[in-house]
């Protein structure tokens, strides 16, 4: 496996790394390289794998002496010293995949090498690495949740005390609603007959102006033609000089005429000197009508005033709205931030529920097996007392036998002196008895190794069915 997903560290860079960050007091203290590489020793690699699989997986020191579920083993006794290295490889196993590390072997845990250490230790750091970056990720993340859902309770806070703002400048007092309905009662008359008045008053100037302005244009008019009827005359007056003649009639019918027609414009200068004054007139009328207008011009500046502050109230009224609504997408962005948090979160919950789940059932699988290895244990405690009466027996036997021995022994010792055919009849006899002993002893030998090969056959035959289960 020389194509790998992580850094190669060195012997160094992972015993200051194993010191820093995993062992802590004297565990760290007393760490040396060669208690991990080059002549192992088993118990600090073994206490370095526990502490690793206790900071990321949480298991505790008790968990790795417990006997593993998932296996049918007939006499736990047996494993009780095997048991710490078997959970170790079960969870070092569970962990190394993760670590993109497929190839571990419980050799590496009974015999380890080297090489394969150094690989190990190096995928393991790599992945607690990556573990502490996402932790410090999703810490983050959870700081965020928490600071958005207190933004969204600032604003909600804030949206209410708006509403609250808002409602209030918008409703009246009530001891105030009277005297604001007839104040604008009143606004409103005096608005209808200021603008009534001014509208009569402005349409009749407008008409008089306009009924001036059109006597100006036809006394200009007027005027025009009398001036360019005068050049006419003038111009016949020079013609008819020329041509004058000495007839008395003729000259007398021109006077007449000459005289009519300085009547005719005499007439006509005494019109316009009397619309002249009839226009002075008027004249001297129109200031106390640019009085009144100043005066109504106050009044609507007043009136103007008035509805300025109106439309100041309303732009606070507008900005308050738009200060509300700034608030609201606000809101809604807080919501919508919460909602994506809330579903990280209910995914989370859903995982643990799951896992939650898992542990449930793989408990009540530990409490049923627990329960049948109670019951098989209590059968094997009373195959075992039996089996503890018959040698119990059968000491007793050997021991009565011993005592026998040495009383004939004493017995012997005591009557050697007194005869020698006793002694040689006693020694005779005890020949024969430790013939007859030594035949029961060897039958029971070999009668104590049949039970005992049929005891161990009865143990292969349990635990085959346990292990294929």
């Amino acid at each position: 496996m020389e194509t790998l997903t992580f850094p190669r560290y060195s012997p160094d860079d992972i015993i200051s790394y194993l010191r820093s960050h995993v062992l802590a007091g004297a565990e760290a203290r007393n760490l040396v390289k060669g208690d991990v590489f080059g002549n192992p020793k088993l118990e600090v690699l073994h206490m370095i794998y526990m502490r690793i699989l206790q900071k990321v997986y949480g298991i505790r020191l008790e968990h790795f002496y417990m006997m593993p579920v998932n296996v049918d083993i007939m006499y736990p006794q047996i494993f009780e010293g095997f048991l710490p290295v078997c959970n170790l490889y079960i969870h070092m196993e569970r962990l190394l995949p993760v670590c993109r590390i497929n190839d571990f072997q419980i050799a590496d845990v009974l015999n380890p090498k080297t090489k394969r250490t150094a690989r190990f230790l190096s995928g393991i750091l790599n992945f607690v690495n990556f573990r502490e970056f996402r932790r410090e990720v999703y810490l983050t993340l959870q700081l965020n949740y928490k600071s958005a859902m207190e933004k969204h309770q600032q604003l909600e806070t804030a949206n209410r005390e708006a509403a609250a703002k808002l409602e209030k400048l918008n409703t009246v007092p009530v001891e105030h609603q009277a005297e604001v309905k007839q104040l604008t009662d009143n606004i409103r008359e005096l608005e209808q007959l200021l603008r009534q008045d001014y509208r009569r008053k402005q349409t009749a100037l407008q008409e008089v102006i306009s009924q001036k302005k059109s006597d100006i244009a036809e006394s200009t008019r007027k005027l025009n033609e009398l001036k360019v009827t005068m050049a006419t005359l003038k111009e016949e007056q020079e013609q008819l000089k020329s041509k004058i003649v000495e007839s008395p009639e003729e000259l007398k019918n021109y006077k007449e005429l000459m005289k009519e027609t300085v009547k005719k414009l005499k007439k006509s200068k005494q019109e316009v000197i009397e619309k002249y004054e009839g226009y002075r007139d008027l004249v001297e009328v129109l200031p106390s009508c640019q009085l009144e207008v100043q005066l109504y011009q106050k009044k609507m500046e007043r009136q103007g005033a008035n509805v300025e502050r109106l439309a100041s109230v309303l732009s606070e009224v507008r900005n308050l709205e738009d200060q509300l609504e700034c608030a609201q997408i606000e809101l809604k962005k807080g919501k919508t931030d919460e909602m994506s948090l809330k579903r990280l979160v209910t995914a989370k919950h859903e995982k643990l529920s799951t896992a939650e789940i898992r542990i449930k059932k793989k408990r009540e699988d530990v409490e049923q097996y627990k329960h049948t290895v109670f019951e098989y244990c209590n059968k094997v405690q009373e195959k075992r007392g039996a089996v503890y009466d018959k040698v119990t027996a059968i000491h007793k036997e050997i021991q009565q036998t011993r005592f026998k021995i040495q009383q004939l022994n004493e017995n012997a010792e005591k009557e050697e002196m007194k005869a020698k055919e006793i002694y040689l009849n006693l020694k005779s006899g005890l020949e024969k008895r430790h013939d007859s002993l030594i035949k029961t002893a060897k039958s029971y030998a070999a009668s104590r190794e049949d039970k005992i090969a049929e005891l161990k056959k009865g143990l292969l035959r349990v635990q085959t069915p346990g292990s294929s289960s």
